[in-house]
This record gives C-alpha cells, sequence and structure tokens, in this order.
C-alpha cells in the first residue's frame, strides 16, 4: 500500500482527541510542519495567577523554612495529582492489549487481535459484528484470533452476546460439570427459580441442576464491566448537528485541531534551490555540502503537505459521511430516538459512492453531538427488525429497542415479554417474544419476574 494511503486511512480512524495527540507527534518528528493557529492555545494573561502567599512566602517570615498554609495547600493538592495520575486505572482494551503483547503468536495474528480487541464495548462484546469487521481476513486466522482473545483474562471477552460469553466460560472450565452447557439453554427457567422444570426438559436431578446453576452464577455474564466502571471517561465530540431555521446545520469540532502550515524557513530552503536551478549555476548546485541540506528540506515540506492534506480529506469524509447520515436520519433528528430508521454502511457508501470500509473507518470511535444527546456515529447504523437493511421494516432495531424501552419505563405493571410483543404488533411492529426478551436483555432491563 501507498503509504500516504495508508497515512490518510490512520488519520480517518482517529477521533478528534487521539488525531489531536497525532498531531503533536508528527510536529515533533518533522521540522518543516508548524502550528499557524492554535484555538486551544491560552495566553499567559489568561492563565489563573497562582496564589501569592506560595511564592512569597520566604518574604513574610524571618524564618527560611516557613512554608504558609496556602503553601502547604498547594503541596498537598500537586501530591494527590501525582498519585492520581500515577493510579490512573487500566481500560479493557489496556489490559487484553497488554496480555496479546506476552502472546507468542504470529505478527498476523496478533493484528487481528488487536482489532477484535479494540472493537469491544463495555461489556466485552463485540461492537461491530465480526463478519463486517474481518471480511478481508482470512477466516482461519480471524477463528485463531477470536479463540486466544477469549481466553485472555477476563475470559469471555470478544463474545456476541452474555450467552455466547457464559458458553465460551464453561468450555474454558477444568471441572465443567456434566449437562451444564444443555442446562445453560434454559437459564430463564433457572432465573424464575424452575430448577424441577429444568431437570425434567435435561434428565438429570434435581442435585445435579442446583450445582450447575451454582457453578454459573459463579461466571460473569458481562466479563468487560469491571473495567467499564473504573474511570470516567470524557467524551469530546467531531461533529456537532443543531437546528437552525428549520433546517439541520453540521458543524465539524475544529476547536481540538490546530491550523497547520510550512516552516516559511524550509519554504526558503527550497525556493533558493528553485532559483538555482531556473539560473543554471552548476557550481552553487553542486556543493556537496549543500545537497543533503536541500533533500532534508524537500523530503519533509514534502510530508509535512501530505499530512495537512490527509487530515483535510479526513475531515471532508467526515463531514460527507455526516451530512448523509443527517439526511438518512431527519425523523431521528426532529423527532428522537425511538424514530431512528433503519440504515446500513452500503446504504452511505452507495449514496456517496465510496467504500464500506471507509464509511466503517470514519465512524468507528466519532461522536456526534446532537438535541438528544450525544451518540457514537455507529448508533445511527442499524439493521430493519426485519433483518434487510433499509429495504425492508421502517423500523431499526434501535429504534424498536428505544420503544420497549419506553414501554417498560411507564409500565403500571410488570408487562410479560409476550404481552409487549402484543403492544408492539398494535404499531405495526411485528416481533417474537424470545426477540423482545433479546432486546430487553440488551438495554439491561430485567425481565417482569426480577422488575
Amino acid at each position: 500500500m501507498n503509504p500516504h494511503v495508508y497515512q490518510f486511512i490512520k488519520l480517518m480512524e482517529l477521533p478528534v482527541m487521539d488525531l489531536r495527540e497525532k498531531i503533536t507527534e508528527e510536529l515533533e518528528r518533522n521540522p518543516a510542519l508548524e502550528v499557524l493557529e492554535d484555538p486551544k492555545t491560552i495566553s499567559l494573561d489568561a492563565a489563573t495567577p497562582p496564589q501569592k502567599e506560595v511564592y512569597e512566602f520566604f518574604e513574610s517570615s524571618s524564618d527560611s523554612g516557613f512554608v504558609s498554609r496556602g503553601a502547604e495547600a498547594a503541596a498537598d493538592e500537586q501530591r494527590r495529582f501525582i498519585e492520581g495520575a500515577l493510579s490512573y486505572p487500566e481500560t479493557l482494551q489496556e489490559h487484553l492489549l497488554w496480555q496479546i503483547r506476552l502472546e507468542p503468536i504470529e505478527a498476523d495474528t496478533r493484528r487481528i487481535c488487536e482489532l477484535l480487541i479494540q472493537n469491544l464495548d463495555e461489556n466485552g462484546f463485540h461492537k461491530e459484528p465480526v463478519d463486517i469487521l474481518l471480511q478481508d481476513e482470512n477466516p482461519k486466522e480471524t477463528e485463531k484470533a477470536l479463540a486466544i482473545v477469549q481466553s485472555l483474562e477476563p475470559v469471555g471477552t470478544c463474545t456476541s452476546d452474555y450467552k455466547e460469553s457464559l458458553r465460551v466460560q464453561i468450555g474454558l472450565l477444568p471441572d465443567a460439570p456434566k449437562g451444564i452447557l444443555e442446562t445453560l439453554s434454559h437459564l430463564e427457567l433457572l432465573e424464575k427459580g424452575k430448577i424441577a422444570e429444568v431437570a425434567k426438559i435435561t434428565r438429570l436431578t434435581v442435585k445435579e441442576v442446583e450445582h450447575i446453576f451454582a457453578k454459573i452464577k459463579g461466571l460473569s455474564p458481562f466479563p468487560g464491566r469491571s473495567f467499564a466502571t473504573a474511570a470516567t471517561r470524557y467524551v469530546i465530540p467531531d461533529i456537532q448537528v443543531t437546528k437552525k431555521e428549520g433546517d439541520f446545520v453540521i458543524i465539524l469540532n475544529e476547536e481540538e485541531i490546530p491550523v497547520l502550515g510550512i516552516n516559511p524557513f524550509f519554504m526558503q530552503i527550497a525556493e533558493v534551490q528553485k532559483i538555482q536551478h531556473n539560473e543554471k549555476k552548476p557550481e552553487k548546485i553542486n556543493k556537496k555540502e549543500d545537497k543533503p541540506v536541500r533533500d532534508f528540506a524537500r523530503e519533509n515540506i514534502k510530508e509535512a503537505r501530505w499530512f495537512i492534506n490527509s487530515i483535510n480529506q479526513r475531515n471532508h469524509t467526515l463531514l460527507k459521511i455526516s451530512r448523509a447520515i443527517v439526511e438518512f436520519q431527519r425523523p431521528f433528528f426532529a423527532n428522537g430516538l425511538k424514530y431512528l430508521a433503519p440504515l446500513t454502511l452500503g446504504d452511505i457508501s452507495h449514496e456517496l459512492d465510496i467504500h464500506e470500509t471507509t464509511v466503517f473507518r470514519a465512524a468507528n470511535g466519532k461522536y456526534m453531538q446532537t438535541e438528544w444527546g450525544i451518540f457514537e456515529l455507529r448508533h445511527f447504523f442499524s439493521n430493519s427488525i426485519s433483518g434487510t437493511g433499509s429495504g425492508g421494516s421502517s423500523y431499526s432495531k434501535n429504534g424498536v429497542k428505544e420503544i420497549i424501552k419506553e414501554i417498560i419505563m411507564t409500565e403500571k405493571t410488570h408487562l410479560s415479554d409476550k404481552y409487549i410483543a402484543e403492544l408492539l404488533a398494535k404499531r405495526g411492529i411485528n416481533l417474537a417474544r424470545r426477540t423482545v426478551a433479546k432486546y430487553r436483555s440488551e438495554l439491561n432491563l430485567g425481565s417482569s419476574f426480577e422488575r
């Protein structure tokens, strides 16, 4: 792959804060690149001055060892900051990536493992289906990488849902009881305390089922959650959508991205070389001591221009995709969460005439601020409930989940999944009871019995 194309792809994947870090790295690496304007920079006058007594405590006492209360408070605050920084909690991704680096595996397998890890949500489940994420990878390598990540601590991540996670954890148990996987398929009955009924179905004794249930309760259905609650993560939106004069205005967050340019000194060196070439002065061009300097300047200017152009392309592509999302999802932006329409990566890809993987990379990890809250761009992609994409039902999976959430949150009595399915049918949304139960589980809402 062309290095510059690769650079654009990597920049396309970066959310705004990671992009700012990448720009800082490039500024340190390439002396021809410089910041023309940085909206995040503040002047010294705008900065809050420190407490006066902290700097003048020696003057206020004849004892050179005297420290004022203000100085003590400042010292304590600095100590707490340092301690807090040193004890910054580890994320699920960081914990898994650290383990992968210690695994004796091939570079290609390691790369796929890292892709899988970066695709995990706070529960440890896949954000994007694996067949879409790794559609260009070797299926055998994908299967191998999946097995490796699933076996890392916490065991059972890199799965589709809590049931698959439990199956993976059971498969790795050294002393798994006989019949545990069959019993797991009747988890809803076990949760309701119907041990005898499960024993009859599985042809096990009540004691055996009780022992199996105790084993299952010792597992973690959401293995990533112990890391999800460890720290508060602040989200900075890449895109803002506001309503103005009856239409939607899309604004790119450029406050976090400095304006870049080429260092004039490097440009001057390149211009001198150009002038010398035009004036045909070989005695100056051929000086051995000048050539390395000219080559260094030209190469760094070229790289700086490519970097600036790649950032501009990233921003332009992100804006195009955001505009297309707003056009497809106008009911959502106008009326709220439950009006989210079915939308696939292919819909945006076809509309903008760009590859689906470009849409995926642009949406991955980027956030949009709307009137209804801040959402990851991938939130706006959802298949219809019939599973046929935007050409099927007019209700998206995420939209239906919001309707189910609304029904449960406003219920006066504890409605069963069957009754919720009947209420949805009256709205023209035909779902099986099992599908309602699945969506309710994904919303982390308990059954009617648990509620």
